[in-house]
């Protein structure tokens, strides 16, 4: 298994991925996502990493913001979003190792910290086994009324 930074020509099954991640999503596939995906692609803080079998088929992603800062010795921090296996590789041990991955990539930035936020119950122990605490901090959350979304 290989894991690297995204490339244009992942796009599309990024989105087969991201369709069960989130089935209702309402951006993916427009030209307004693939314009996001553009902007990621070179971005200085912005990663998007995906994993890739034996085969060069991609099997998991994962995107990681790194954030500069000015408290904390001015190390920067991360924050990890969209972490996705796809759902016929699930439990071999491959999101496991993407997320090892991102996190050790994030260190190598300096980070002082890694955070991420789930709303499915049934990621609490693979995030866990991940080494992620979830007894430290408490998140909060606001959503733009604006913005349509499912979950």
């Amino acid at each position: 298994m290989m894991i690297r930074e995204a490339t244009m020509a992942d796009y599309g099954r990024l989105g087969e991925l991201y369709a069960q991640l989130i089935p209702a999503d309402l951006l993916f596939g427009t030209a307004d996502s693939k314009h996001v995906f553009e902007e990621i692609l070179p971005g200085k803080h912005l990663h998007l990493f995906v994993l890739e079998d034996e085969h060069g088929d991609i099997q998991a992603s994962s995107y990681l913001n790194v954030i500069p800062n000015m408290s904390r010795g001015a190390s920067p921090y991360a924050f990890i979003e969209n972490v996705i296996t796809d759902e016929l590789a699930r439990g071999q041990g491959v999101g496991k190792r993407l997320l090892k991955h991102v996190v050790e990539f994030a260190w190598n930035q300096g980070c002082y910290k890694v955070a991420l936020l789930t709303g499915c119950d049934d990621t609490h122990e693979f995030y866990t086994a991940c080494g992620f605490d979830d007894d430290r901090k408490f998140a909060f959350e606001i959503r733009n009324p604006q913005i349509v979304t499912k979950s």
